[in-house]
This record gives C-alpha cells, sequence and structure tokens, in this order.
C-alpha cells in the first residue's frame, strides 16, 4: 500500500488480529484479539540520520507511551536495539523493512494477552494491572512517535541516544549476543556508540562493537 503512495507519512495502520504476525529473523508472532499490531511508514529524506537508527526514534517513543498508561511500572527497560521488557520479561517487538526511500515500521505490544515461549520471558500491560484499549494506546503512540521522529530530523541520533540510554537496562548488566554467523558473544553491557552500536564488555576486558543481533539478558 505504501508503495502505491496509498499511505503517507504519519498515518498508522491498525490489525484487531494477524493471522501471518512475524517478528525479527522471521519469528512467529502470535497475535490474539486485544493486543496491539499496528504499522506506520517513514519517507527519507536526504539530510536524515542513518534509517536503521528509527529503531531507537520507535523504541523510545514506546517506551514513553507505556509509561502513560503504567505510570507506575518497575523494572520497565529498553533492551537493544529496541526490545521493552519489564523485570526482564519480553513486552513488545519491532521490526523495520526498507523498500528504497521508505521505512515500513511494525510493532507489537502485549496488551492484554501474552504467549508462552519456551526461550525467554514474556509479560503484557494487564498482567500488571493496566487496562488499556488497542486504539487509545495507538494515539498515545502516534503523538510520541511523531514528535521523536521530529527530533531526529532536526536534532539528529544524539537526543534520541541519550534518552534511549536513560531508560535502557544499567550499564554492567550481563548480555548474551548472538551474531548474524551463529556465533555467541557474552557480556556485559557497555552501552551504544555515536551510531547506536551495542557496546559489550568481555571477560577479557576487551571492548565488542556489537551492530546486528539477537540479544538477551543473560
Amino acid at each position: 500500500m505504501a508503495g502505491a503512495g496509498a499511505v503517507s507519512e504519519g498515518l498508522w495502520l491498525r490489525a484487531e488480529r494477524q493471522t501471518a504476525g512475524r517478528g525479527r529473523l522471521g519469528r512467529a508472532w502470535v497475535s490474539p484479539t486485544g493486543n496491539l499490531y499496528a504499522s506506520t511508514v517513514v519517507r527519507l529524506r536526504p539530510s536524515d540520520p542513518a534509517a536503521a537508527t528509527l529503531a531507537f526514534v520507535a523504541a523510545v517513543a514506546l517506551e514513553e507511551a507505556v509509561r502513560v498508561h503504567l505510570p507506575k511500572a518497575r523494572g520497565l527497560a529498553l533492551k537493544w536495539p529496541n526490545d521493552l521488557l519489564i523485570a526482564g520479561a519480553k513486552l513488545s517487538g519491532m521490526l523495520l523493512e526498507r523498500a528504497g526511500d521508505m521505512v515500513v515500521l511494525g510493532i507489537g505490544l502485549n496488551l492484554a494477552h501474552h504467549p508462552d515461549l519456551a526461550d525467554r520471558l514474556t509479560t503484557s500491560l494487564a498482567a500488571h494491572g493496566a487496562e488499556v484499549a488497542p486504539d487509545a494506546f495507538l494515539e498515545t503512540l502516534a503523538e510520541g512517535f511523531a514528535r521523536w521522529l521530529a527530533r531526529w530530523r532536526g536534532e539528529g541520533l544524539a537526543p534520541v541516544r541519550q534518552r534511549w540510554l536513560e531508560r535502557a537496562h544499567p550499564i554492567g548488566t550481563a548480555l548474551t549476543a548472538r551474531l548474524p554467523d551463529g556465533r555467541g558473544v557474552t557480556g556485559l553491557f557497555h552501552g551504544l556508540d555515536a551510531d547506536g552500536a551495542l557496546l559489550l564488555r568481555l571477560a577479557d576486558g576487551t571492548r565488542h562493537v556489537m551492530h546486528a543481533g539477537d540479544v538477551l539478558l543473560a
């Protein structure tokens, strides 16, 4: 739809449920009615920061929106590059796909339900006492995303990166990373570089810079 010009920047599409929802690396995304499944389009401009850093824009906007509806959330934290956790349990996921000068951003957020997965903990807002309808949450998210997108365009990645670091798990958190080639790396969270790459401090004291891969709390 976006490629055909039917979706302009700033418009969000929301599904009540998905029959073929998917996450990063082709993973299936369980999509029962009651959760948020929404997508929007960003039309890239020549002066924009690197398109991949839109993941951080989306992450800080989502974290901010969750705090509006769950103001007393404990353990709410971002995990590189754009997962949102509560007490280490996954609350949401994002998928960014680029086609030419267009990036389609898809967000799945567990509002009313969360799946029981073998490889990671999951949770929902309902599990923490917050009842919010998907359309109401999307209004909050869309406003915040537009605001952070404007800052990303006007001020660059720096303020977005700073906000992400303020809302992430603490420096020194133990992380396990799986690289695109299948290798595993375990280290301590050491922040982000200026371009948003993950920095890990390894056991031998060296620093590993990670641009792509899967990350879990160790």
